[in-house]
């Protein structure tokens, strides 16, 4: 049965994995279309809480029978092949799709796919986007990887011919997409465990540029990117700092550690002052990677301009979260080493007194990989504290453990829980200090424990 046939009207659907960021938008669109849902997931948090409040069935736990009545399946990538849901669902006849089979299809409902990629910045900029465009009147649906305040979720449905998808190339699901406009951000070795290298990172790269039907937007300035265009036969416009790009940021003012202005040229043409609200010239660059891309399909200028204020970041993007004993604790989502590096440098530009990484790794083949590129991100801030290694999707067949990293940074401490960091932290931090917990897994716990913290 075709997924026409099954999407048509309203279904029960099961999702295995439901809390996970690249699910959740998928609940959030067939939730709005009226189909039944429900899902399972192993980690209790803030989205299978809201979920709960949508009226969708969450089970903690994955449990074949739990899969039984629905009429169609769909599990995340991090999802294993014996997940006991995932074998009772096929055993059952039951139609059964990878997410990002379902954006794909979704996708191609579309006639303006924006599909934003890159090795980190993804979900800022698709975010961004999103805020563009919806404040545009544009009604666009939007997948993104994080949740938008805006829309209170990451999910929308839109009613026009835009969506705006984040668009991952772990195991190629980005080629899967539909994509009419490709936007790449950069090109970093991630996911060795699946390529391998980076020159097969660049490959896939730009088999996605070669899939989008009408335009790539790609930064300038980013060798990798560059690499992974050459050859590419399509129309290409470029952003980035340097002069030689098509959309670059010029006058570029530096309001507070939080707001930065700058002029947005297109072709030595000044179309709008810009007023962007979350720091550091990574996001200047996501800013006109997003620009552009709205720009594509019909947003205005001025309608950038008035929009983009309004942006204060995507949630678990250095995401203020409180203040307690004078101490300010952040959240953000950085868990390679690129945006850690990225993300500490624009903290340590700030009027702190310390800044402290509590960090926890995700994956065990990442974590192995990029080792020594991880301590040197760490290396940054004054205080470095990290947790065990989150193992996702993976069994520690890689022999790695979160004291060979820890082994690499003078000064660094690990603990196996957040209890243990949170007293450590809260023990020793003081006044005028900044604690950022960093990751992709549940380390944002850490941190709304240490806002809960009393001395014992």
């Amino acid at each position: 049965m075709t997924l026409d046939n099954l999407l048509n009207k309203p279904c029960r659907i099961h999702f295995i994995g439901v809390g996970g960021s690249g699910i959740f938008p998928l609940v959030q669109i067939f939730h709005s279309r009226g189909h039944i849902l429900q899902g399972s997931d192993n980690n209790p948090g803030d989205t299978i809480e809201t979920e709960k409040q949508m009226g969708v069935t969450v089970y903690m736990g994955h449990k074949a029978e739990q899969v039984n009545g629905a009429d169609l399946v769909i599990y995340s990538a991090a999802i294993m092949e014996d997940n006991p849901e995932l074998v009772a669902a096929r055993e059952q006849g039951i139609p059964v799709f990878e997410r990002t089979q379902i954006l794909g299809w979704l996708s191609g409902k579309y006639t303006d796919c924006i599909s934003v990629a890159g090795a980190h910045g993804k979900t800022t900029t698709t975010a961004l986007l999103s805020q563009i465009l919806i404040s545009a009147g544009l009604d666009p649906t939007c997948i993104i990887g994080g949740k938008l305040p805006l829309i209170q979720g990451s999910g929308r449905a839109g009613s026009s011919s835009i969506m705006a998808v984040e668009a991952c190339e772990f195991k190629d699901g980005f080629h899967r997409l539909a994509s009419d406009i490709a936007v790449i951000l950069n090109v970093n070795a991630d996911h060795l465990d699946y390529f391998g290298d980076l020159d097969a990172i660049i490959r896939s790269f730009r088999q996605f540029a070669e899939n989008a039907s009408r335009l790539i937007i790609a930064c300038g300035d980013d060798k990798n990117t560059q690499i992974a265009l050459q050859g590419v036969n399509k129309k290409i416009l470029t952003y980035g700092f340097n002069p030689g790009n098509d959309y670059t940021a010029e006058n570029i003012e530096i309001i507070d550690p939080l707001h930065q202005d700058f002029d947005l040229m297109f072709q030595g043409d000044k179309l709008a002052r810009i007023s962007l609200r979350i720091p550091g010239r990574h996001n200047i660059l996501n800013a006109l990677a997003a620009c552009a891309a709205a720009l594509a399909v019909g947003a205005t200028p001025k309608q950038l301009a008035e929009a983009i204020p309004g942006f204060r970041g995507a949630v678990r993007r250095f995401e203020f979260l409180g203040k307690t004993r004078g101490i300010t604790i952040v959240d953000d989502y950085a868990h390679h080493p690129a945006e850690l590096e990225a993300t500490l440098k624009v903290a340590m530009e700030m009027d702190y007194n310390q800044v402290w990484a509590v960090f926890q790794p995700f994956t065990f083949s990442r974590t192995k990989f990029l080792l020594d590129e991880f301590a040197q991100a760490l290396k940054i801030p004054q205080r470095a504290v990290m947790s065990a290694i989150m193992g996702g999707r993976e069994h520690n067949t890689y022999g790695v453990e979160t004291k060979d990293l820890a082994e690499k940074i003078p000064g660094s401490v690990w603990f196996e829980t957040f209890e243990e960091i949170t007293d450590y932290v809260m023990r020793n931090a003081q006044e005028g200090d900044l604690v950022i917990t960093m990751g992709c897994g549940d380390v944002y716990k850490c941190a709304y424990m240490m806002l809960d913290w009393e001395s014992v």
